[in-house]
C-alpha cells in the first residue's frame, strides 16, 4: 500500500505503527495504516493476516 519515500514499515517488522495513517475514525476507535495495520486507541493492533496485537499502553499511562 505505501506508495511514498520513505517507504513505511511493513507490519511485520517492530516499528509498524511509524507508518502512516491513511483513514482515520477517530469515533469508532480505530485508524488505518498504509501497511494494512489496524491500529486502535487503546493500542491494540489487527495486523493484515488476521492476527491480533494485544493493547501494550504503558503501565503508567493506563494508571494515570
Amino acid at each position: 500500500m505505501c506508495q511514498h519515500t520513505p517507504r513505511c514499515p511493513s507490519a511485520d517488522s517492530p516499528d509498524r505503527e511509524a507508518a502512516h495513517v491513511v483513514a482515520a475514525y477517530p469515533q469508532q476507535g480505530w485508524s488505518l495504516l498504509c501497511n494494512a495495520l489496524v491500529l486502535f486507541d487503546d493500542t491494540g493492533e489487527l495486523l493484515p493476516d488476521g492476527q491480533i496485537i494485544a493493547p501494550h499502553r504503558p503501565l503508567a499511562a493506563a494508571t494515570a
